[in-house]
């Protein structure tokens, strides 16, 4: 690193955590820490998403996983392409729950036992993703920065860094700065493709010294294969609804449009810069061929790639981008971990009449110890793309009860209970018979996530049938909340906020067990507007990316 890198890398921490700490002003309520006040527009609510989504692992991940097989093995990041319009569609979920944590909509759903659980569950998910962020960014920067600093050392900095703005200003904080670090994201994913295309002779070249393989879309040689990428896509879909952080990313906008547009369009941004991850995996593949270099771990591509590529001053600029995408989630998974213990178990368990101030208070310091428990799991992670899918699965094993608890009324605490601990031990069992040892974190196969998965769903159905429902007045209420509009103006003589179904607003995914009926098709169009105008659109989206990715492979 030269002078220069020091200066932008420095520049850019002072810079952004001052814009945090002045921006935290706003902070009166806990509900301004937790949830913004619901009132962020949905261009922030875009880089939010974008942001949150979009970690220091991930280039890591996909740009080792292209290294070594081609960049068929986009697929790793992009198993929520062909799912990610349904983010539309389940958006409005969390806002017309008028909670403040996932875990409050499980013990809405469910009763306190299972909110309780989940909330464990969520603590535990926050730990290992913050953990995993911290030992992904950690690689590359170690790398690229000529191994100056050691891994651990940048793990303590980082933490540091998003601490000390998160802290003060909450989620209001994380989402402005969010913003801002989105740009710097682009830049970390687009910067080393035309230097590395200049270095190995430009694309021609590179297919010279390449496999054929290596540049195709989609193939087995890459290890994704269509059951793969089915299973992949089973874990986005499942997964995503009950990942702890989706309140902040689709229920604190200024409207529920904004709370779609932001989880749904932020997340097609990814998939976009996605391509420049492979694309730099590529050229890395090539380069060392050419420069006769052998790389001891393939997830040190990225890293190696920063440390040839880049002059003074752009070293320090990819540093700040990787610090970027590390602290954009980070700072929000640490405002999301502090409301999950404040609300879902001090408020509940420990001091149920808590002040505001002292509920606000709590946030921040529960929050802050658990990042610390983060810091000391990211010291134990030895792969990052089998950890990131790790704490992904942990939650499609949860999005099990979520989902189906949503689009199923039947469906009561006693399967959800079940179908948790039966996904879990058949996960664990045919990992088990398959590797022949005991392990925390498993390399990500289909097969054993497959066979959880059709377990846990099939006894979230018997044992909910076989067993004593929900109280009827208590999940009616449950409903009628999901079939309102959350950001309505107005209120109608029963006091209660209007029916989705009047401005368009119904959502398909609630309506789904009664398609059969006849008065589900009736002004089928009108009263599923927003739900249908935006999946469509999203789905334009996906063709066009994908689209885009195959003609980067055809020069």
């Amino acid at each position: 690193m030269a002078i220069l890198d020091y200066i932008v890398l420095i520049g850019y921490f002072v810079l952004i955590t001052a814009f945090g700490i002045w921006i935290s002003r706003k902070i009166k309520t806990s509900d301004s820490y937790f949830r913004g006040d619901r009132k962020f527009k949905w261009y922030i609510m875009l880089g939010q998403a974008f942001g949150v989504g979009t970690h220091a692992e991930m280039p890591v991940a996909q740009t080792g996983a292209t290294f070594s097989n081609g960049f068929a093995t986009i697929w790793y990041q992009w198993k929520n392409m062909l799912i990610t319009p349904f983010y539309w569609l389940i958006a409005p979920f969390y806002r017309r729950s008028e909670r403040t944590t996932v875990g409050e909509i499980i013990e809405d759903r469910y009763g306190r036992t299972m909110g309780l659980v989940y909330s464990i569950f969520a603590i535990v998910f926050f730990v290992f993703s913050m953990g995993v962020m911290l030992q992904g960014a950690a690689k590359v920067i170690s790398v690229a920065s000529g191994n100056i600093f050691s891994p651990n050392m940048i793990v303590m900095v980082m933490t540091v860094a998003f601490i000390i703005y998160s802290f003060a200003g909450g989620l209001i904080a994380a989402a402005y700065t969010d913003f801002i670090q989105s740009f710097l994201i682009i830049i970390l994913s687009i910067m080393l493709i035309p230097l590395g295309l200049k270095e190995v002779g430009g694309f021609h070249a590179m297919r010279q010294v390449l496999p054929d393989h290596f540049f195709d879309l989609f193939n087995s040689a890459s290890g994704i294969d269509g059951f793969t990428i089915a299973m992949l896509a089973v874990n986005g879909i499942v997964g995503i609804t009950a990942q702890p952080h989706m309140v902040s990313m689709c229920a604190t906008g200024n409207t529920e449009r904004a709370g779609r547009i932001g989880q749904t369009f932020g997340s097609m941004v990814k998939r976009l810069i996605t391509i420049g991850w492979a694309m730099t995996g590529l050229v890395v593949a090539a380069l060392v061929i050419m420069k006769g270099v052998e790389l001891p771990d393939s997830e040190m591509a990225f890293g190696y790639a920063c440390s040839v590529l880049l002059v003074p001053g752009l070293v320090g600029l990819m540093l700040a981008a990787i610090l970027a995408a590390n602290m954009s989630s980070c700072s929000n998974f640490m405002v999301n971990t502090g409301a999950l213990f404040t609300q879902n178990i001090y408020k509940k368990y420990i001091n149920p009449r808590a002040t505001d101030l002292k509920l606000l208070w709590m946030g921040r310091y529960s929050g802050l110890g658990l990042s610390v428990m983060a810091v000391l799991f990211a010291l134990g992670v030895k792969n990052v793309l089998h950890g990131f899918l790790f704490v992904e699965t942990l939650a499609a094993f949860m999005g099990i009860i979520f989902l189906g608890g949503i689009i199923w009324k039947r469906a009561n605490r006693y399967g959800a209970a079940a179908a948790v601990l039966v996904s879990l031990s058949v996960y664990y069992t045919a990992n088990f018979l398959s590797a022949g040892e005991l392990v925390l974190v498993y390399k990500w196969m289909p097969g054993p996530f497959g066979l959880a998965m059709l377990s846990g769903f099939f006894i979230f159905w018997l044992v909910s049938i076989l067993t004593r429902p929900e109280d009827r007045e208590r999940i009616e209420g449950f409903f009628d909340n999901m079939r309102r509009k959350s950001d309505a103006d107005y209120t109608g003589s029963d006091g209660k906020k209007p029916l989705g179904e009047l401005s368009g607003d119904d959502l398909l995914l609630l309506d789904l067990p009664g398609w059969g009926k006849k008065e589900r098709w009736r002004n089928f169009f009108t009263r599923y507007r927003e739900d249908l105008v935006g999946f469509a659109l999203s789905w334009v989206m996906v063709g066009l990316l994908i689209l885009i990715a195959w003609g980067f492979m055809q020069i």
